[in-house]
């Protein structure tokens, strides 16, 4: 092991060509989240600040840098959907983080199908194949350790509708690698799969 090591507290900035914190926490799965306005107008963004947070109920949630449409829609209607980016999906995943004018319909824009969902008022994304349906349970702004505010907001929903297309179901196991979820990396555009052969098993220890 290396004795040789980068120190830096990151209010003092971190001395390197870039951030190194997003790589480090990372790969990060990615929240590619739907959702709607009290108008009706639809809107969908990427998330690199995403994961999954309780069993029961299933609890997700995305963290937004600054108050953007996603925040502002949940807030006003309590809804969203997760929508699982894959490989073959990045392309027009990586469309819907363009930064345009809230009347903006990105699944338009990307040519996407917005698919009705069971139990919320917010479609998925039909191409995905796998959407959770969530409502809104907490909606927090985040602090510094001094109890400064952060502009930055983390959006907790329960899941309370899974769509998984069957195919992904081997002998009722969900396969993971064989959706070909893309992970968020370091850097300005780094990105990563999962394939089968990073599979390694490790059962918890019978004490």
């Amino acid at each position: 092991m290396s004795t040789s090591f980068h120190f830096y507290e990151p209010r003092q900035g971190h001395g390197l060509p870039h951030d190194p914190f997003n790589a480090i926490v990372g790969p990060r799965p990615i929240g590619w989240i739907s959702s709607r306005d009290k108008a009706g107008i639809l809107n969908l963004a990427p998330y690199s600040f995403f994961n999954a947070f309780n069993y029961v109920p299933p609890i997700v949630g995305f963290a937004s840098i600054g108050w953007k449409d996603s925040v502002r829609n949940i807030e006003e209607t309590g809804e969203f959907c997760w929508n699982l980016a894959t490989r073959p999906l990045a392309g027009q995943m990586n469309q819907t983080c363009a930064a345009v004018p809230p009347e903006t319909d990105e699944f338009a824009l990307s040519g996407l199908t917005p698919a009705p969902s069971r139990t919320v008022g917010v479609p998925r994304v039909l191409e995905s194949p796998v959407s959770m349906e969530c409502r809104l349970s907490q909606l927090i702004q985040l602090q510094g350790a001094d109890g400064g505010k952060v502009p930055t907001w983390l959006v907790l929903g329960e899941v309370v509708g899974v769509h998984i297309d069957r195919a992904l179901l081997k002998d009722g196991v969900y396969d993971t690698a064989a959706a070909q979820p893309i992970l968020r990396g370091g850097g300005p555009a780094d990105y990563f799969t999962i394939g089968p052969e990073q599979l390694f098993r490790m059962f918890r220890p019978q004490l």
